[in-house]
């Protein structure tokens, strides 16, 4: 018997869209490292991505990268390493995101203790206000960088969007272009990699702007969802079907469309708003905000509205289905990149993999 909720993975959609993506970043000397947070690293969909001609994987969390030992290609840490876990960083991580100098000191010392030289790659901070060593501070960090003994420095990164929400441009990635090159011309080295960020760069790839010499982006959400992730476009020719949430109603009902009684705060400590569309019939499907919030869930059925939910129930309006749901039905999903990512992280989300 089937069980919900339930995420259905499409290997194979998966490993198409990953395909078309390193098909064509390669024709601008781009290699693409695809990141696996957003499946919370399972291996047999890392393989998807590996048969897709991927030869690196990142994770932000060593637990994850722990998954995918076994797994022939380049293991990268996105998230810069806690000094408590350097340990394991140097055991599971071939190349780790550095932003402070003194947790790359003691990443050197633990090598050197182990007998290792671990690659680095140091993070600017081009304005989104995350990670990253500041734009004054990044050239003499470079260079104190390439000073300690086990740990050998591969080159620049940078993440744009995911906090402050700047848009990669060509102004501002060629603004890390420029700091490699006064780093080769200060320091006499070659700056191997200069990685320009992760989905939201796309679109420069896409429109061909991508300043040359910018070689590596860490893609996840457009190679797993077909998304471009600045402006929310869905790309000719890739699956945005790939990670399919199936979840079962346990109510239909009619009721009013709001409370009756004083509001004051949910669950979740929020003054919720409601909009009065008189009575209208609703369901509820057995999944919740503790597995995936409600503002993530793209219906299938485009008569449904997804009203909100607590932790265990999302509520919906079924008044416009032409279809006539009741209690025991399964409705399908589409995820936003937010539901991918508490889906597949809950252990109460049952996951399936489809050829």
């Amino acid at each position: 018997m089937e069980r919900y909720p339930r995420i259905e993975v499409y290997t194979g959609k998966i490993e198409s869209n990953c395909r078309r993506t390193v098909a064509l970043c390669s024709q601008y000397g781009i290699e693409v490292t695809a990141v696996t947070k957003g499946f919370c690293a399972y291996p047999e969909i890392a393989q998807s991505l590996i048969r897709g001609g991927i030869k690196a994987l990142a994770d932000s969390r060593v637990d994850n990268l722990k998954k995918l030992k076994n797994l022939d290609v380049e293991k990268v840490l996105l998230r810069i390493p806690m000094m408590s876990e350097l340990d394991d960083v140097i055991d599971f991580a071939d190349l780790i995101l550095i932003s402070e100098i003194e947790t790359a000191r003691v990443l050197g010392r633990k090598a050197v203790q182990k007998g290792v030289i671990k690659r680095v790659l140091a993070m600017v901070d081009l304005g989104d206000l995350r990670e990253g060593f500041w734009l004054d501070d990044i050239v003499p960090a470079y260079g104190e960088l390439l000073d300690i003994k086990g740990i050998e420095v591969a080159g620049l990164g940078t993440n744009l969007t995911c906090y402050g929400g700047v848009v990669p441009s060509c102004e501002n990635l060629g603004l890390l272009v420029g700091f490699a090159e006064e780093i080769e011309k200060r320091y006499g080295v070659v700056v191997g990699i200069i990685s320009g960020g992760n989905s939201s760069s796309m679109h420069l790839v896409y429109d061909g702007g991508m300043p040359t010499r910018i070689n590596n982006l860490r893609i996840g959400e457009a190679i797993l969802l077909g998304r471009e992730t600045v402006f929310g476009t869905e790309r000719e020719n890739y699956y945005n079907d790939t990670f399919v949430l199936k979840a079962e109603i346990v109510e239909v009902k009619e009721k009013p469309s709001i409370p009756i009684g004083e509001i004051g705060r949910d669950a979740f400590g929020n003054v919720p708003v409601f909009t009065d569309r008189g009575i209208r019939k609703r369901a509820i499907i057995a999944v919740g905000k503790q597995d995936i919030h409600p503002d993530t869930l793209i219906p299938h059925d485009k008569g449904i509205i997804v009203l909100g939910g607590s932790s265990d129930h999302t509520i919906l309006d079924i008044s416009d289905c032409e279809a006539d749901y009741g209690v025991g039905d399964v409705l399908s999903f589409d995820l936003t990149y937010g539901g991918m990512l508490g889906g597949m992280t809950s252990p109460y989300v049952h996951k399936v993999l489809v050829g």
